[in-house]
């Protein structure tokens, strides 16, 4: 699974972060991988084996890389309010400064980004698996 360079480069723009200074082409591929899809075709990025105890997981080779970009831009965005929670409105010379005003935007932004991601499904199996057949309907 890989994140393409045009994929990254969107990011930056939805996240505002033109410059490798606080997060690195590396980074950025990382969190978008955190946020896979199921791809066009209807295959899942992850197969899981339910014949091993614990069931094993392995990556799909005919995946096409798909990434939810919204709730990976989210993510970077509560990361970016977080790092000026600390930051307090003050007086000083005559003028007011209104710094804290930048995390309610980030997370304004956060949300944003995060009411625009794609909506998961999940599997659901029955533990243990029953076999359904017309004899247990009758």
């Amino acid at each position: 699974m890989a994140a393409t360079a045009a994929m990254a480069a969107q990011l930056r723009r939805m996240v505002d972060e033109a410059t490798e200074t606080t997060y690195d082409d590396d980074l950025i591929d990382d969190i978008i991988e955190l946020y896979p899809l199921i791809d066009a075709l209807g295959s899942d990025p992850i197969e899981y084996d339910f014949s091993t105890e614990p069931p094993t997981a392995s990556e799909v080779d005919n995946w096409i890389p798909t990434y939810d970009l919204h709730a990976a831009a989210s993510q970077i965005w509560e990361e970016k309010a977080g790092a000026v929670s600390d930051e307090f409105d003050f007086s000083a010379d005559g003028g007011k400064y209104s710094r804290s005003q930048k995390e309610e935007k980030y997370m304004n932004k956060s949300r944003w980004h995060s009411s625009r991601r794609s909506p998961k499904a999940f599997k659901i199996w029955v533990s243990p698996r029953v076999d359904i057949t017309e004899e247990n309907n009758a």
